[in-house]
């Protein structure tokens, strides 16, 4: 991430750099390519302006808060949200926090005291169906008529059904959840726009993969991650430096069907990656985890698993800077 990209949690004020800037506001998980046509709008009046442009987000998911539990499968969480929100060229992501007494605040605190009082917005930018405020009372009329009021632009973007890439119909962060939950990586990597990736931090294993000639980066998921268990294409981004690599997410069945662990072999990568912070993106599905008779069964196997990964890889067109 850019170390120009500014994040900020609740800010009583707008951070220095984000003064007067335009928002598009949503919760965006994805950042799919049907959240982009409200960035892009939103890109193009600060550009317009002059001023800065930020994702106005919120956490937890609200479907998380009014269960009163984790129950949705995050395709960004908050650190890989501003890790593509940035990539999508915005300055700065604030997040504000989502709890029953802020759904329960009536539509124009919102509009009044957040966004005009506090972030000091010099305009907004939503789709046609966001709502807020108790009741969902607060919509793209209401905010329309609260930005006449407080000298706010409002910018509201209709329904998209294509872009440059095809249509948008099928688009949905739901529909990047099902594909995901069915091991179709391709088809979640169409439907966003970019390929699904995760953040970790390097952890130690039982180095049972070195042992069998195919050392691993291991890296523990979020307990609401529903990936399918499996084999995947993947890369690796490594400080920087992207690496391609095949990854298995699972209980190793053939072991200890043990806790649901990350673990990517990296083509041609012999460093320390110990409690090193990697970003992994998914690139395709290889075959469903399995439990195999041997040891060498399961080494046979992985070699064709690696050699499946180069395959996809080079044919998704992947990009290396490294090994």
């Amino acid at each position: 991430m850019s170390a120009s990209f500014i994040v900020a949690r609740d800010p009583q004020a707008p951070p220095p750099g984000l003064e007067g800037a335009v928002a598009a506001i949503g919760n965006f998980d994805g950042l799919h390519r049907g959240h982009r046509g409200v960035i892009a709008r939103a890109q193009a009046l600060a550009a317009s302006l002059s001023r800065p442009c930020i994702l106005l987000t919120f956490e937890p998911h609200p479907a998380d808060v009014f269960a009163g539990q984790t129950v949705i499968f995050r395709l960004t969480p908050p650190d890989a949200k501003a890790a593509q929100a940035a990539r999508l060229g915005l300055d700065g992501m604030i997040v504000l926090t989502f709890d029953r007494d802020f759904a329960q605040s009536p539509a124009r605190v919102f509009t009044e005291k957040i966004l005009h009082e506090r972030l000091l917005l010099s305009a907004v930018v939503a789709g046609y169906d966001f709502r807020f405020g108790a009741g969902r009372e607060g919509g793209p009329a209401f905010l329309r008529a609260e930005g006449e009021r407080l000298g706010m632009i409002v910018e509201i973007v209709d329904r998209i059904t294509q872009d440059e890439e095809g249509s948008l119909e099928a688009v949905s962060s739901t529909a990047t959840r099902d594909a995901l939950e069915r091991g179709d990586a391709a088809l979640a990597r169409r439907l966003l726009g970019h390929p699904y990736f995760i953040r970790g931090v390097v952890r130690h294993g039982d180095k049972r993969g070195r042992e069998l000639g195919f050392p691993t980066a291991n890296i523990a998921l979020d307990p609401a991650n529903r990936l399918k268990h499996g084999i995947y294409a993947v890369t690796i981004d490594i400080e920087g430096m992207i690496h391609q690599g095949v990854a298995s997410f699972g209980r190793r069945p053939t072991f200890d069907n043990g806790a649901p662990l990350l673990e990517v072999f990296v083509f041609g990568f012999d460093g320390d990656l110990y409690g090193k912070a990697v970003e992994v993106a998914f690139y395709g599905f290889i075959r469903p985890e399995a439990k195999f008779d041997s040891v060498e069964a399961l080494v046979e196997r992985m070699r064709v698993d690696v050699d499946e990964a180069r395959r996809q890889l080079a044919e998704s067109g992947a990009s290396v800077q490294g090994a």
